[in-house]
Formats: C-alpha cells, structure tokens, sequence
C-alpha cells in the first residue's frame, strides 16, 4: 500500500481507504463487514470513513466492533454530521456538533476521531458558529482535524478566510471517471488551501467495475439488485449506452492495461496528486484485494485519455452539475417533511 499526506495535516492516509456508507449500515451481513475491515488492514489500508447517518449509527457501531483490540495508534477513523439522525437532530449548529460528535465517539468506542468532516454545507446556520464548535472540539481533543463533504467552492473560500479558526484539510467529493467535474475547480483551489481530497464513489457505485452489461439482467448479489443499496444509484448509469461504452473501456483496461476495470478506475482516479485517498466500498473481502492492487498500477496518460474520450458524450458535465444541484435540494425538502423542521438541542 502506498500513502499520501492528508492536506495541510500530519496524517498518511492509504491511497486506498475503506468506506461504510451502504455496505455496513446495513447493506450487507455483519461478518461480511467484520471480514472486509480486517482484510483491509491486512494490506495496510488504515483509514476508514464513515458517518452518524449511515444506518443512524450503525456504521459506526460495527466498525468499532471491527476495529476492537487493534491498537488506536495504528489506524485512522473519520466520521461526518449533517444529515438527519431524528426528528429533531441535524444539521451545524453548535449544538449539533457537540451533541452528534459525542454519540459518534461513543459508538466508535473511541476518544477522539482522526477527521470530523461536515457531510455538506448547512444554509441554515451561520458559518461562523459551526466554525467555531469545529474548533472546541479540535481544542478540546476530540477531533485531530477537520473537513467537509461536497461544499459549494464560495463558502470552502469564506471558511478559509475566517480568522482564528482551525483550517479544513480535507475535501471528501464524488469524482470517478463518470463524474470528473470537482478536477476542475475545487482540486486546484483546495490545494492552494492545503486541503486534500479523499473521494468517494470513484468506482460510481460499481458500475466502473463492468459487472453490468448492457441490456442484461442485473447480478443477483450486485448492488443495483439490492432492495436499500440499490435504490442509491443512478439509473440513468445503468442505461445501455452507457454501460456499452464502460465495456469498451473495460476492453481497453484489460487488453491495453493489463488490470481489471476495476484497477484502472482507480487508477484514474490516483492519477491526481491532489487524491490523498479514494474511499472503496466493499461487500467481499476479495473486493478490497483487487481494488488495493490499484496503488501498484502503473498505466500509461494516454490509455486514460483514451478511456475518457470514450466516455466523454456520456459523463456528467456541468449541466448535470447543475441538474443533481436541483435534486438535492428537493431532497432536502422531502427530508425535512419526513423528519420535521431541525432542532437546535
């Protein structure tokens, strides 16, 4: 396993780190999650990622089971808050991160969490008071650092800027070879800010692995076939066009590369310097094998941009950028019907 330094942070985090977020809040047995994080530390991936939310703690429960008896020093664990974990419980305020940090650490069994990451950005609170609890906990031990997931790039900026507060090392976006839009302004801005990107979905939820084909039935034990996990994954990556030019892509890692299409995703992915970490989520230990080996591959610039050529007519661009922008967004309605208007205790 290879390392990259994690931002501006004194933390080496493996190029390869293992993810909760469908797979052990539930999405697959416990013995099966229990098998993938040992396998993972078995081939030096240390750093695992995880959330209040996924499961409403359940993630972070089984990876505390997982993690019992091996030595706090020797791994890294990051969790996240924003989301909805009651009618009542969500979101940055002050009294959220102090009250949703401690349930976290608790279910971790742990003291303190390596990366307290804000799971997105809170329109709804004051960037100032979430900063500022941000910065308690990290005084306070109970944080080693601090990031964000999917931030708008104005407000990574205003955060930057805001004086005598702790400073964000990580960016944790979805990028892949089918959603390639953070490369384009939030990389380069983040690292001129000494913060690192640690993705997630850089496999696209599977679909970058070729086990869908096109015009075929879905894989009975796959994640587009499962009832919650499934429900996850956009469908328009499991029309035929799209899956047609995956497989073209899965011939040219194969017979060009030499690797799976699983290894050169995630190749493509580390290609970036910026790339600190892409998280993987794994239901079989095999899987975090074969994905490991992607720290190793060496591939050629122009067989990638071969790839994305490919895939260039079906990737996600700037409109659909903006199009899934739209649809969070009416998510978030639909939550707040669902759990009721956010509490602040």
């Amino acid at each position: 396993m290879k390392y990259r330094q994690l931002g501006a942070s004194e933390l080496q985090v493996p190029v390869i780190s293992l993810g909760s977020w469908l797979t052990y809040s539930g999405g697959v047995e416990k013995r099966q999650s229990l098998a993938c994080v040992h396998k993972a530390l078995d081939l030096g991936i240390n750093f695992f990622d995880t959330a209040n939310v996924y499961g409403r703690g359940v993630a972070e429960s089984v990876l505390s089971e997982a993690l019992t008896g091996i030595p706090r020093h020797s791994y890294s664990l990051a969790t996240k808050v924003f989301f909805p974990m009651s009618d009542t419980d969500r979101g940055l305020s002050r009294a959220q991160i102090v009250k949703q940090l401690d349930a976290s650490l608790k279910r971790l069994r742990t003291d303190y969490v390596d990366l307290y990451q804000c799971h997105r950005f809170d329109e709804e609170t004051p960037l100032e008071e979430t900063m500022e609890a941000l910065t308690k906990a990290v005084r306070q031990g109970k944080t080693r650092y601090v990031g964000f997931s999917e931030w708008p790039l104005d407000r990574i900026e205003a955060a930057a800027k805001m004086p005598g507060v702790v400073r964000f090392v990580s960016s944790q976006p979805q990028y892949s070879l089918l959603r390639a839009t953070p490369q384009k302004k939030i990389f380069p801005r983040c690292a001129e800010l000494g913060i690192g990107q640690i993705v997630w979905s850089p496999l696209a939820q599977g679909v970058l692995t070729g086990k869908y084909k096109p015009g075929a039935p879905l894989p009975a034990e796959s994640r587009a076939a499962h009832g919650s996990m499934g429900a996850m994954l956009p469908k328009r990556w499991l029309r035929v066009p799209l899956l047609t030019a995956v497989q073209q892509v899965n011939l040219l890692a194969e017979r060009e590369a030499g690797v799976t299409l699983t290894q050169f995703a995630l190749a493509w992915v580390l290609r970036k310097q910026e790339v600190s970490s892409a998280i993987i989520g794994a239901t079989r230990p095999e899987q975090v094998v074969e994905n490991a080996a992607a720290a190793e591959c060496q591939i050629a610039p122009e067989l990638f941009a071969r790839a994305e050529d490919i895939l260039a007519p079906l990737r996600e661009g700037p409109l659909a950028w903006k199009v899934a922008r739209r649809f969070r967004s009416t998510a978030e309605v639909f939550l707040r019907r669902i759990f009721g208007a956010r509490g602040r205790t």
